[in-house]
């Protein structure tokens, strides 16, 4: 480095720093993603379009949002035309249902398709809900809500012909109600979003077990019998 022509080293500028206890630019105050998404998992919620190809060959755009806390998952709707005018008020419904909740939630994670617009965030600001863009190609960055489509598309949509619209409708609508209320979770210890674990059961033979068919077959749902 030089200046008013003095030379100095870079090692030795890093000398001087490193004795003042200086620690190096990136790490001054810096909050990485991971640590933001922990810190405020309880003020957060996610959101992604996914497709279904149904049997006449048609693609359907479906938009889903998941709470990072709770890991409730909410299928908003679903189109074959995903424009800006549809997905606007499709925003509304997860907000409606936070306050009915009492949830706090500060911030939607989404990415930058032109499907969402400055009309769909302007309804999540009303709420005092902020949106945050993920990089460009960086499905990491909303990797909750992506695992979460991996998991519909491996446990439904790849194993069930979807012949129509209304029953593409009708399959998510029985696997949203599988996620949250039957599907356990390993980040929530072993509940589902909306049913905590039962307390510990001792004489296991006062038990039986009923399985109930859900979306065709395609998921198996069980219950105590009595």
């Amino acid at each position: 480095m030089a200046g008013l022509g003095v030379h100095v080293a870079a090692s030795t500028v890093w000398e001087i720093i490193k004795d003042a206890g200086v620690e190096p630019a990136p790490r001054r105050g810096s909050v990485t993603w991971a640590s933001f998404l922990r810190s405020q998992a309880e003020g957060i919620i996610a959101a992604d379009f996914f497709t279904a190809d149904l049997m006449d060959g048609a693609k359907v755009y479906v938009l889903a949002a998941i709470e990072h806390a709770t890991r409730r998952i909410r299928i908003l709707g679903s189109t074959l035309h995903p424009t800006g005018q549809w997905t606007t008020p499709m925003a509304r419904d997860p907000v409606m249902d936070l306050e009915d909740a009492a949830t706090t939630v500060k911030f939607l994670i989404r990415d930058r398709g032109s499907n969402f617009t400055e009309a769909f965030d302007s309804v999540l600001a009303d709420a005092g809900i902020r949106t945050v863009l993920c990089n460009v190609r960086t499905p990491r960055m909303n990797a909750i809500m992506e695992r979460w489509i991996g998991s519909v598309r491996r446990e439904l949509l790849y194993r069930t012909p979807v012949w129509h619209h209304e029953h593409l409708r009708q399959i998510l609508h029985d696997y949203e109600f599988h996620h949250n209320s039957h599907r356990p979770h390993m980040s929530l210890s072993g509940p589902a979003p909306l049913k905590p674990l039962p307390p510990n059961i001792t004489d296991l033979d006062a038990f039986r077990i009923r399985r109930t068919h859900l979306a065709g077959g395609v998921i198996n749902e069980y219950r105590p019998a009595a």
